[in-house]
């Protein structure tokens, strides 16, 4: 594939910004996510990059079955396309407790799963599933060194979990444990954090087993950290990038090699200077949660981002200068994540030509429930 696989041959006839995504290059990591695995039984991948139906069809093509999310609406996409084990990556507090125990009722086969670190939210999933299809099956979420969510492992960890074992409507699924706070860059460094930050994890497990308490599953990591936990066999994995891939972890990891599947077409507006050119690459088409550079443009990889505003990005450089008001370029952003939820659909790109949309299902907050 040559240097410009990203550019499609009919851009004239879609309207920017515009979201393009690239199955064969999908396809691809997947794969490489296997193989790192070692097994598609190994892998629980997190849906919230992606959010499309589709991709849960070709994960599932490749014998992933378990799926991680982020919302109620993100479970029931994956529900809805076919996947028969979801675990809800979010404690189901408020009214999303109720909208979980519906999507059970709407997919009685299906095996829900969801976090919890709260004594008080296991009494009311207890009561809210007592009377279920199938018993909900809940997983503690432990606090390994992030601090953003999950109960540290101890005697009142220990104590939360035995509830869960002994609740009706409930069954005691395993530990979650997300180490997103570890981006160290060097691999070798990276696995000696994570291996560290996970020694209180695994020997919490051992005590609930030594009360005869069973953990089942490991759901453990994300992107960073999926080479290190893969090499563990009794850990289960859930990256999410990997899956369309972005230039932040593209630059971060640089042991983990995926190719970018998504891509963003965005055209000049305006050329306020000789070295100077404005896209139509605002907020509301690519994320703005990351310092500049926020996309990166292929063939103009040296410009510098000047402005970025809601409807607006202003680039500066001398490869500026040959662009003229309407034409197309192409970038990955830094962050694909939100840049996803940013877009009604996506492009779906063939040989070279853009020949379809994928509806962005997920990005939606709800989907009927």
């Amino acid at each position: 594939m040559g240097d410009d696989w990203y550019r499609i041959s009919n851009e004239a006839e879609i309207p920017s910004p515009a979201l393009l995504v690239y199955p064969n290059r999908i396809l691809h990591n997947l794969q490489g996510m296997v193989e790192i695995a070692g097994a598609p039984a190994r892998l629980r991948p997190h849906v919230k990059t992606h959010k499309l139906p589709e991709l849960i069809g070709m994960q599932l093509s490749l014998g992933i079955d378990k799926f991680k999310c982020a919302t109620i609406a993100e479970a029931e996409m994956v529900a809805g396309s076919g996947g028969m084990d979801i675990l809800l990556a979010h404690q189901p507090v408020g009214p999303n407790a109720a909208r979980l125990r519906f999507l059970m009722d709407r997919y009685p086969k299906v095996r829900w799963a969801a976090i919890v670190d709260d004594a008080n939210w296991v009494n009311t999933l207890s009561r809210l599933f007592s009377d279920a299809p199938r018993k909900l099956a809940v997983y503690l979420d432990l606090d390994c060194g992030m601090h953003r969510t999950g109960i540290a492992p101890g005697p009142e960890a220990l104590d939360l979990y035995r509830t869960i074992s002994q609740s009706p409507g409930l069954e005691a699924g395993g530990l979650h444990a997300y180490d997103g706070h570890n981006h160290e860059p060097d691999l070798a460094k990276r696995t000696a954090q994570c291996e560290a930050d996970f020694v209180p994890v695994l020997e919490f497990r051992e005590q609930l087993e030594g009360q005869g308490l069973s953990a089942p599953e490991l759901v453990v990591g994300g992107t960073p950290t999926f080479p290190v936990h893969a090499a563990h066999a009794d850990r289960n994995c859930s990256p999410g990038t990997t899956t369309l891939w972005d230039f932040g972890y593209g630059d971060g990891l640089p042991d983990l090699e995926f190719d970018y599947a998504a891509v963003l077409l965005t055209r000049v507006i305006s050329r306020p200077g000789t070295q100077r050119a404005c896209f139509d690459l605002g907020h509301k088409a690519v994320a703005a949660d990351k310092p500049l550079p926020r996309v990166r443009f292929f063939g103009h990889e040296n410009a510098e981002a000047l402005v970025h505003s809601e409807e607006h990005l202003m680039l500066e450089g001398a490869s500026m200068e040959g662009l003229q008001v309407g034409d197309c370029c192409y970038g990955v952003p830094v962050h694909i994540c939100p840049t996803v939820s940013l877009h009604d659909h996506a492009w779906v790109v063939q040989e070279g030509k853009a020949v379809g949309l994928w509806d962005i299902a997920a990005r939606r907050r709800s989907l009927g429930v």
